[in-house]
This record gives C-alpha cells, sequence and structure tokens, in this order.
C-alpha cells in the first residue's frame, strides 16, 4: 500500500477556493498523477486523477477524524488500492536526465605589464591560479544528475559554484552549441521549442508591474498562458484557486508596489513571481534562488508551494544558496557544486553517510548543509581546493549508481504517452491543442503561443493601461513639461507680424518647436527599459509574441500624445499669431502629433538596442541634435554639400518643419517684404526714409516698373523657395513623418527578435 505523508497546516486546510477547484477535471489546477482506489471492493481504478484540492479534503476528514478518536495530528494519506498497488510500482511519468553537462565562456585577458615585471623580479611573488591565466573558464565540468516528477531537485553551493548556470542549462537558456553534454526527459532529447511550451522559468529578481495588484496579476498571465477555449470563469476559478494555493488570499487586492508605493512583502512578492509562470500547470518548473533576500519563515512558505507543486505533478528544479533545516526537510535530491564540479549528489537523507565516509561526520545538533557548504569553502580556499571531495564524490556516485541500478526496475513511460496523460488530466493548459483531448508530445504540434495574436495584443494593452492610469503623475509632469515649454515660446514669439524681421522669428519658432517636440519624447527612453526584464522573462517562454508587444505598446503610448499635441496647439499657435485659420490650426495639431509619434518610436527604437538608461539619454540627445543641425534651418538644402545630403534627408526635424512652413508661407498672395521693408536687416536699414524711397524709385526705373513703399517684394512663396523647401508639399511632409514613426517601430520589432533570446553564449 502506497502512503504518501505530509504535514499541511490548518490554514492550507481551511482553503475554501481549492475545495470549489475540486470539480474541475481538465480546468483544475495541480493535477496529482496517481493511482485511486475504487469505491467498492478494493478495486484498483485509474479513471481519473486526484486533484490536490481532493486531497486537501482527505486531511480535512482526518482532521475530523482525530478530533473524534484522539489520533495524532500528522496523517497518512492512502493512494494506492486495496490489492497492495503500491506507487513506486508504476512507471514514473517524467525523469528529466543530464549527463556530463559542462560549459566554459571565454575571458578577456588582462594584461599588466607592471604585474608580469614584478612577477619576473620577484620569484617569491604569489603567482595567481592558471584558471586566471587561460583565455576560457570552466562554469560547469562534467555535471550529472537526475530529477524526476514528484520532487524537489536542489543545487547548492557558494556563490560563483555554478548553481545559476546549471539551471539556465537545463533550461535551455544557454546555445546548444557552447552547452556540451545530453539533456533528456523520458529518455528522450528535449528540443528547445517543446521545452519551452512544456516548461516555465521563474526568475531571481521580482520582474513584476508595479501598480496591479496580486489578483490582477496573476489573472492577466492567465489570460496569456491558458487558451481562449477557456472561459472566462474557468480561468478566474484557476486563479483563486492559485491564490490559495500560495497563500495570498489576505494580499489578493493589494498592489505589488515599488520603491515608491506600498504593496505586499517580499515573501508574498515572490510566491506572486512563482504563479506568474505556474498558472498553466508547466510539467517542469525551474526556479533560480527562489528564497534568496527572503526571511527563514517566508522562505520555507515558498518552498512548501514549491513541494505541493512537484507533488501535483511536476518536475520542480531549484538553486537555492544555504538552505535552513526546516528548507532541507522539503528538499528530495540535492546537487551540491564547487567551482562547478560535483561534490555531492543524492537525497538529504545521504548527506551523513557521505561525509563520515569521506572522513568529516556531521556533527548531530548541525544544519547538514551548512556543514557542508562551510567544508566546502574551507577546502576551496586550500591549495589543493576541492580536488579531494570531487574525486571522492565520483567513486562514491559510481557506488550508488550501481546500486540504484540494480533496485530500480521502473521504465518511465514515453515522452509522448507522459505529456499526453499529463495534459488529459489538466496540466500544461496552454499546451493542449484547442478541441483535442489527447495532442500529440511533437514539438511541431503543440502551440507555440495558447492565444492568437490579437488577443494578446488586447491584453497586454489593457495590462499596460491598468499599469499607467494608476500613475497619473507620470503623465501630469510630461503634460506639464509641453505647456511649460509652450507658455515660454508663446511670451517669446508673442503677436509676430509679417515684417521681414517677423520671418526671421517664425523661422527661429519652427525650428525650435518641432525639435522640442522630439526632445520631450526622450522620456519614453526608460519606459521599456524598466519592462525590459519582464518583457524578456515572458517572451522567454512564450507568453506572447513580440509582434503583439510592439502593437501594444504603441496603442498605450497614443492617446496621450494626442492630448500634448493639442495642448501645445492651443498653447502656441494663437498666441504667435500663426497664419491659416482654423484649417491651419488642425494641420498644426496633426503635425506635432506626427512629430510625437515619429519621436517617440525613434527613442522606443534606441530604447530597444541601447539597454543604459544614461547612455540611452546621450544617445538620443545626440542624434536629435545632427537632426536639427541637417534640418534645414541653419544651412538649406541646396547649400549642404553632398556628402552630408543623405542625413538631410534622413533628419526627423526636416519633414515637420517643412511641413509647418508650407502651412505659414504658402500663399502666393501674401507678403512679407514691401516697399522700404527690403532694406531690413541690410547697412541700408539705417539712412532716412527719404533716401529709401529715392533708392526704390531708381531701382524701378532701372526695372522698368513703378516701386512705392506698398508694393511687395517677397511674398511667402519666395520664402520657400529662399529656403530650398520645394520638393515635398505640406501633406507629403505630414506622411513622410508618420511613415517614420512606423519604420522605428518596425525596427524596434526587429531588435526585439534579434536582441532578446535571453540565451547565453
Amino acid at each position: 500500500m502506497s502512503r504518501f505523508v505530509d504535514k499541511i497546516s490548518s490554514l492550507d486546510r481551511r482553503s475554501s477556493r481549492m475545495a470549489e477547484a475540486e470539480g474541475i477535471a481538465r480546468d483544475g489546477l495541480f493535477v496529482h498523477h496517481s493511482p485511486s482506489a475504487a469505491a467498492d471492493g478494493g478495486v484498483h481504478a485509474c479513471s481519473q486523477s486526484t486533484s490536490l484540492g481532493q486531497l486537501f479534503k482527505r486531511v480535512d476528514d482526518a482532521d475530523n477524524g482525530a478530533a473524534d478518536g484522539g489520533r495524532p495530528a500528522s496523517h497518512v494519506l492512502e493512494l494506492g488500492g486495496a490489492r497492495g498497488d503500491d506507487l513506486a510500482s508504476r512507471p514514473l511519468p517524467f525523469v528529466l536526465a543530464f549527463v556530463d553537462l559542462s560549459y566554459s565562456v571565454k575571458m578577456p585577458q588582462k594584461l599588466s605589464l607592471f604585474r608580469r615585471n614584478h612577477l619576473a623580479m620577484d620569484p617569491a611573488a604569489e603567482v595567481p591560479p592558471p584558471e586566471s591565466l587561460s583565455r576560457t573558464k570552466t562554469l560547469l565540468d562534467s555535471i550529472s544528475g537526475e530529477a524526476r516528477e514528484g520532487e524537489i531537485f536542489a543545487v547548492l553551493g557558494a556563490s560563483g559554484s555554478g548553481k545559476s548556470t546549471l539551471i539556465d542549462a537545463l533550461a535551455n537558456r544557454i546555445v546548444r552549441e557552447s552547452l556540451q553534454g545530453s539533456i533528456t526527459l523520458n529518455g528522450e532529447k528535449l528540443e528547445g521549442r517543446l521545452l519551452k511550451v512544456i516548461s516555465a522559468y521563474v526568475m531571481q529578481d521580482d520582474l513584476l508591474y508595479p501598480m496591479l495588484t496580486v489578483e490582477e496579476t496573476l489573472m492577466f498571465s492567465a489570460e496569456f498562458r491558458l487558451p481562449r477555449s477557456l472561459s472566462a470563469a474557468i480561468k478566474k476559478s484557476r486563479v483563486q484557486a492559485l491564490i490559495d494555493q500560495l497563500g495570498l488570499r489576505s494580499a489578493a487586492k493589494t498592489i505589488i508596489g515599488d520603491e515608491i508605493h506600498r504593496g505586499v512583502s517580499g515573501g508574498e512578492r515572490r510566491r506572486v513571481s512563482i504563479g506568474m509562470d505556474i498558472i498553466h500547470d508547466p510539467i517542469i518548473l525551474f526556479l533560480d534562488e527562489p528564497t534568496s533576500g527572503l526571511d527563514s519563515t517566508s522562505a520555507f512558505m515558498v518552498v512548501k508551494v514549491l513541494r505541493r507543486i512537484a507533488h501535483s505533478g511536476s518536475i520542480v528544479i531549484m538553486s537555492v544558496h544555504q538552505p535552513s533545516y526546516r528548507i532541507l526537510c522539503l528538499l528530495d535530491r540535492l546537487l551540491f557544486l564547487s567551482r562547478g564540479q560535483t561534490v555531492y549528489s543524492g537525497p538529504p537523507a545521504g548527506l551523513h553517510g557521505f561525509f563520515s565516509d569521506f572522513g568529516q561526520p556531521i556533527p548531530d545538533n548541525e544544519n547538514p548543509t551548512e556543514f557542508a557548504l562551510d567544508l566546502i569553502r574551507e577546502l576551496e580556499s586550500t591549495e589543493d581546493s576541492a580536488r579531494s571531495l570531487v574525486e571522492f564524490s565520483k567513486s562514491y556516485q559510481e557506488a550508488q549508481l550501481a546500486m540504484a541500478a540494480a533496485a530500480d526496475k521502473k521504465p518511465a513511460l514515453s515522452l509522448k504517452a507522459a505529456i499526453n496523460a499529463s495534459i488529459s488530466s489538466g496540466k500544461l493548459v496552454s499546451g493542449a491543442t484547442e478541441g483535442t483531448a489527447s495532442p500529440s508530445a511533437s514539438s511541431s504540434s503543440m502551440q507555440k503561443h495558447a492565444n492568437p495574436f490579437w488577443i494578446e495584443m488586447a491584453v497586454l494593452t489593457k495590462r499596460s493601461f491598468t499599469n499607467t492610469k494608476r500613475m497619473p503623475e507620470l503623465f501630469l509632469i510630461r503634460l506639464g513639461a509641453v505647456l511649460l515649454t509652450g507658455f515660454i515660446l508663446a511670451t517669446i514669439f508673442w503677436r509676430l507680424d509679417n515684417s521681414p524681421k517677423g520671418v526671421q522669428e517664425r523661422l527661429g519658432f519652427f525650428a525650435i518647436a518641432m525639435s522640442t517636440m522630439f526632445y520631450t519624447c526622450a522620456d519614453a527612453l526608460p519606459v521599456f527599459l524598466q519592462e525590459r526584464s519582464i518583457f524578456m522573462r515572458e517572451t522567454a517562454y512564450n507568453a506572447y509574441r513580440r509582434s503583439s508587444y510592439v502593437l501594444s505598446h504603441a496603442i498605450v503610448g497614443f492617446p496621450p500624445l494626442i492630448i500634448l499635441s493639442i495642448a501645445f496647439a492651443l498653447t502656441t499657435f494663437f498666441a504667435v499669431g500663426l497664419d491659416g485659420g482654423i484649417q491651419g490650426f488642425f494641420f498644426f495639431v496633426l503635425i506635432v502629433l506626427a512629430s510625437f509619434w515619429s519621436g517617440s518610436g525613434f527613442v522606443t527604437f534606441l530604447s530597444g538596442v541601447v539597454t543604459h538608461v544614461m547612455l540611452g539619454y546621450t544617445v538620443v540627445v545626440a542624434i536629435l541634435a545632427y537632426f536639427l543641425l541637417f534640418s534645414g534651418f541653419f544651412i538649406t538644402r541646396d547649400r549642404i554639400h553632398h556628402y552630408w545630403i543623405w542625413f538631410h534627408y534622413l533628419s526627423l526635424v526636416k519633414y515637420p518643419y517643412e511641413a509647418v512652413m508650407q502651412n505659414e508661407f504658402d500663399h502666393a498672395n501674401k507678403c512679407f517684404v514691401r516697399g522700404v521693408q527690403m532694406f531690413d536687416n541690410t547697412p541700408l536699414d539705417g539712412l532716412p526714409e527719404a533716401a529709401k524711397m529715392n533708392v526704390l524709385k531708381s531701382i524701378g526705373e532701372s526695372l522698368g516698373t513703378n516701386i512705392t513703399s506698398a508694393t511687395c517684394i517677397t511674398t511667402g512663396v519666395d520664402i520657400l523657395k529662399q529656403q530650398s523647401i520645394t520638393q515635398l508639399s505640406k501633406w507629403g511632409c505630414l506622411w513622410v513623418t508618420v511613415a517614420w514613426g512606423f519604420w522605428f517601430r518596425f525596427l524596434f520589432y526587429i531588435s526585439l527578435l534579434l536582441g532578446s533570446r535571453n540565451k547565453r553564449r
């Protein structure tokens, strides 16, 4: 008879949401893959797996029995049949095995003339280790092991021992060409595409949107990872069950929070991060130091949740720095590393025998993991390093593996059969093909993404909008900056006239106003840089497409641009006295909006290429300065040398500048220079008025025409010709500016494709 012993707190036993989830077969959370006994005659039945909620109910029943009969509070749950078929006799559904994993990276050589001379002159000087002189550094050195369903496989070691590297190697986050060795699932080579569908990876850092509540965060994750074939009610039920499973009921309506906004605690934040990646019941769960930075109680609760996930039919592989004794009791298999080499591999109970055979017995009242890590550090500091322990571990493990191979005769299920069984019983919901109860386990037949791109785009848009609207101060600061800029420009260029000086002042206003639109967009730079880590985590395991994110990013960012454009136009257009009336005003709004659109697209593209905020600001400011220089304001197009003319056409400021110039001056019947005004800004400007009239009369006689003080000398069209603005109409400039915005967002998409592989090389 198979028995499964576990102590479950009274808080977990009282979970009402999990009781509601008991009736969910395919839509339920955390289905346990184990045989069930028939109700009559003890006949063994395998029709339907037992859900975790049903296990909790059995614990409640056992509690009631204990209350009546005075039995102990620690309960034994019968999971086998009456005929004595035990769980150990059935094939293991999933076994992840890795053999001889090795990984090295090239290190840049640091040459120091003074250091080398010092060593040459002083033979007694300390010689650096050979590893520091080599061009490669070995991070993993022939690591082997096995992780099984229903167990927590923990990788331990000091900082720099290779824990995170091993987790990345198993999770396919290292380029296959750089990683040596084999990784198999149920004896079959594990393809990268299939691994993304059946697994999840929880990073060490909690990468969450700060203004979303716990419930909203998990619900959005459910929208991404669960297929649209599941109804909204079922998805909500799964989320509510998961909240109870993670012990987050009291914090369900609390925002995540950040440095400014107070939110959930560190332990709750970590459990939310785990919940986001297990909403679809992955078969394999990778975690990089999930207890890092938590107090002992929070860390214990996190590992306790992971134990339940493992018992629900998953392989849990995690790295942990220094577990407490309580956490050690929850782990099933340990792998100790020292500088990329194995020093122990086996169950926690084998630590005492291993170190006793090594000649370093563990004291009775000491935490075995703390003793092991301290001993490893001590050995690493010696001249021989931990080589003696590594060699002893190899011989010890060979003997253990031989004994395990002789005793373990349980063949694992085929990968296809195991995955089909998991999907049929309710796990791996996102991997199931719509309308089929038993999808193929091949990577080509399983869906890469759970939903079509328009659903992903809608969910991304809703999530981003929800997070943004709860931080209105960010938009208000941006609006205030635009209004302040418009106010300053309006007061400086107040009511410009149509004199030659007014023309020059208009040129300056247009150049400054249009370039200001692009500089104002620089605040979009940190938006993606702050979301970059979240994007990398979610797209690494196919939560949504990169194209969906790019489109959603553009949709969410566009409405604020409309408000900013109208605000700037209202502040400046009428105060400066620009021409065109109502039609001119609406075109001015459109070209300002187009400038914001292309400017934000340009900055967004740079944020996908440049990953550092300060470096990004430096690049943005420099390039925008070049755009203004070649826009045609400082030097006209016909005066730019041919070897720089290409930059003139690439200038983002050129097209909106020419558009507003044409909106203002493209009038053949509007005069800007009359009579003696032609002498303004020339040495003849100081002559008496009578002398200027005599000069005009002489010029008219030589030209055969009569020139008076009212004669129009220069029209708006003439000004456009003087500025070499003759190639495109104002509407053509508008469409080119809009096209630049789309082009840069396409480049942003390309940068995400090329720069978010999220793999080591």
